[in-house]
């Protein structure tokens, strides 16, 4: 690969050579930027690595350029700024000493080898020049490119002092592994499964943005299933670990819960970024271990995992730190994703069809996808049958929104106008005959219009006010 040709494009590297040579500071382009420019994958984020003060080159570089906001870590010896829709991160090469106990290492100056032994993985280690003397040429001491061509992950030391001195690098193999559908070193994996008790001095926050990385990859299963095999699952997240051997009825779905909601979650990937779908695929039969029954004749059941299942989303959530923001769709889903399935009934009442346009709501179009993708047997007669089930669902759906509207559904009849009329405060009692208004509309009783919903308010509030 030609890389002086290759980086020509960003014309601002004549200035980072200039103040290089200015400097008599030699700077270098390192990790991912290079890594992602051999595999033709687009990034917008370049870390230069300065052997010398990375701050003051990083402020030099903002001026020579113009950059008014500048972001400076002196704590890491680390700046910031972006420029032309690039981030560009600076820092001082360095050399690094773990203590036992602790993520945060003693840092000192150090070379370019320095700096580059220090590196999670050899595909990681590359470097290319952007002085004036060698502009472009590619520096490989751990034989990275090779391993890039023959997609291993593999350390650049040993992977038990690598792994020691940061162990939150396990879980980036399994990130990358996912990312780029490599394979990891097999002494990696065995120095992983060894260390995987190091994984407690991490901070959750760290280690959940690289779970979430996984489950955003192109094939999540990748690093799910490295994970599960190699005994990490069970100290990040041991509820999903548990589903791993338990078994389920062998229909429409793969035998061992584990592995089925590892195809779930790829059949989502397959169709759709949306990160918090593929959470919701992940955590879907989260609650089977608890709710396993054997029914003679019948075989497994998981009656109610459904419901259990959404209500252990908060404490899930709160121990791995996940937004909150993101729980009540979650829940929704992982409470509902049974439900469609019940509907392909012929016979099926335009009233079960609208309690379940209004308890997915916004959602619905995702809820159905997340139960498409729950299909994962291997009888191609059998998903055929349940994926036209779930589009006769919606069809009758669409039917039914069409014919009262019901998108937006909520009682016609607002609380205000039922506390004046009825000469109530503010009450329990305003909301429960809002209820039976809306019930009413969900039964088919009265259309979802304000007439029809007015007259069956003065026909039912005495009830409500006499009891």
């Amino acid at each position: 690969m030609d890389f002086k040709s290759a980086i020509g494009k960003y014309y601002f590297l004549d200035d980072v050579a200039f103040i290089s040579d200015d400097r008599k500071e030699p700077v270098y382009i390192v990790g991912g930027f290079v890594r992602d420019l051999i595999l033709n994958r687009i990034c917008n984020e370049i870390d230069f690595l300065i052997v010398g003060n990375g701050i003051k080159f990083a402020e030099d570089l903002a001026k020579k350029l113009k950059v008014k906001e500048i972001t400076v870590f002196k704590n890491f010896g680390t700046a910031h700024f972006d420029f032309e829709n690039l981030s560009l991160e600076f820092v001082g090469a360095r050399k690094e000493s773990y203590s036992k106990n602790s993520r945060n290492p003693s840092v000192e100056t150090g070379t370019l080898e320095d700096d580059i032994k220090r590196r999670d993985f050899t595909i990681n280690s590359l470097a290319i020049s952007i002085n004036k003397k060698d502009f472009g040429e590619v520096i490989d001491l751990y034989n990275g490119i090779e391993d890039l061509k023959n997609k291993i992950i593999r350390t650049p030391l040993d992977p038990i002092k690598t792994f020691d001195d940061d162990p939150l690098r396990i879980m980036r193999a399994f990130r990358f592994a996912s990312q780029l559908q490599f394979e990891i070193d097999q002494s990696a994996l065995i120095a992983a499964q060894s260390m995987a008790e190091r994984l407690n001095i991490i901070s959750q926050e760290r280690i959940t943005d690289e779970f979430l990385k996984i489950l955003a990859s192109p094939k999540p299963s990748i690093g799910l299933k490295l994970m599960y095999e190699h005994g990490i699952l069970k100290i990040i997240f041991p509820e999903l670990n548990n589903l791993a051997g338990v078994d389920q009825r062998n229909d429409f779905h793969h035998k061992d819960v584990f592995y089925h909601t590892c195809i779930v979650v790829d059949n989502i990937a397959s169709v759709s970024e949306n990160l918090w779908l593929r959470f919701a695929a992940l955590v879907h039969d989260i609650a089977k271990p608890q709710t396993k029954k054997f029914i003679e004749g019948t075989g497994w059941s998981f009656h109610g995992h459904e419901e259990l299942g959404a209500r252990m989303m908060k404490s899930i959530f709160d121990r791995m730190k996940l937004p909150l923001s993101k729980l009540d769709y979650v829940e929704k889903l992982v409470r509902l994703h049974l439900r469609p399935i019940a509907l392909v009934d012929e016979e099926v009442t335009d009233s079960a069809i609208r309690r379940l346009a209004v308890a997915a709501d916004e959602d619905l179009e995702d809820l159905i996808t997340l139960c498409r993708a729950d299909i994962t047997s291997k009888n191609p007669s059998k998903v055929s049958r349940y994926l036209e089930n779930y589009e006769i669902v919606m069809r009758k759906v669409v039917d039914v929104q069409e014919k009262d509207k019901l998108r937006a559904f909520q009682s016609p009849v607002r609380g205000d106008e039922i506390m004046k009329v009825c000469g109530i405060p503010p009450s329990k009692l305003v909301g429960e005959i809002k209820t039976a208004i809306e019930e009413a509309i969900l039964d088919g009783k009265i259309g979802n219009n304000y007439p029809e919903a007015y007259d069956y308010f003065l026909k039912i509030k005495d009830d409500f006010l006499n009891t």
